[in-house]
């Protein structure tokens, strides 16, 4: 037996493998909570409460045959996480409106026949800093670097290590408290995936695994605090974060995403004249 294959045999111990039939469940699902982020983003805008944008995908949701995988996990009693300015991840939606300026990450799991879906994208409310929009665009890149590392044969480190150097290139820095992780049937699972990291070092990629790659990225120090409500990250510096994530599954010959938009709508400036198209 080869090292390569030794190293299979192990991963294939450690970490699920999904075969076709559920890849298919999978881009199904990952669709969908990628069509509800585009059905958001019309309604992204100065005004609108969190709460709004969260009642919104769960009516889609329901309307579509699946349930939001957030709603009543582990006490969390929403549909969403709307993750606004200096929030990392895990906003709680509610009654904070939208201001002129802000940037939110609405990141969305759906269930759908038993397969999760789970995406997020970073949204520009109205006009906001070049600063914002610039660490906005480091971050999907950051992302799009990592997918294009998440190869058979490749490790998950070459991923945090493919995102680690942009982002740090670039001068922001990559929050360590937070992963990527295995998803399917089930919400979380293994592997996890750091946005960090050394290259060869980790596990092996395999065929049929399937897993979030979702960089949270900041302007200021990469360090986070959790606030009382037992959710809610923040950048302790009190600087801006972005996030984006994508579902991804490893194929024989490479990386298929299961959420990208299918209208295009990957990163902003979003264009919502297409919604109608």
């Amino acid at each position: 037996m080869t090292e390569v294959e030794s190293n299979m045999r192990r991963a294939d111990r450690k970490v699920r493998l999904y075969d076709e039939e559920a890849f298919e469940g999978l881009r199904a699902a990952g669709r969908l909570a990628a069509e509800a982020l585009d059905m958001i983003a019309p309604h992204v805008q100065p005004g609108v409460t969190t709460q709004e944008l969260d009642d919104l995908v769960l009516e889609f949701a329901l309307d579509h045959g699946a349930i939001p995988a957030t709603l009543n996990y582990r006490g969390y009693t929403r549909s969403i996480c709307s993750s606004i300015n200096h929030v990392v991840c895990h906003g709680i939606p509610g009654p904070r409106q939208l201001y002129e300026g802000d940037i939110v990450n609405i990141d969305v799991t759906l269930i759908l026949n038993g397969w999760h879906g789970d995406t997020s994208r970073m949204y520009p409310v109205g006009q906001v800093a070049r600063r914002a929009e610039r660490l906005i665009e480091v971050t999907h890149e950051a992302l799009m670097r990592g997918i294009g590392a998440a190869q058979p044969g490749n490790t998950t480190g070459d991923i945090g290590a493919a995102i680690q150097r942009y982002a740090e290139a670039e001068r922001c820095s990559v929050v360590r408290d937070f992963c990527g992780h295995g998803v399917g049937d089930v919400f979380h699972d293994k592997p996890n995936i750091l946005h960090y990291g050394n290259p060869g070092e980790g596990l092996e990629l395999a065929p049929g695994m399937v897993f979030t790659i979702e960089p949270m990225i900041n302007l200021g120090r990469p360090h986070v605090k959790i606030l009382k409500d037992g959710w809610t990250a923040v950048t302790r510096d009190r600087s801006l974060s972005a996030q984006f994530e994508h579902t991804v599954g490893i194929t024989e010959d490479g990386c298929e995403v299961f959420t990208y938009s299918p209208v295009g709508l990957h990163k902003p400036p979003y264009d919502v004249e297409q919604l109608g198209a």
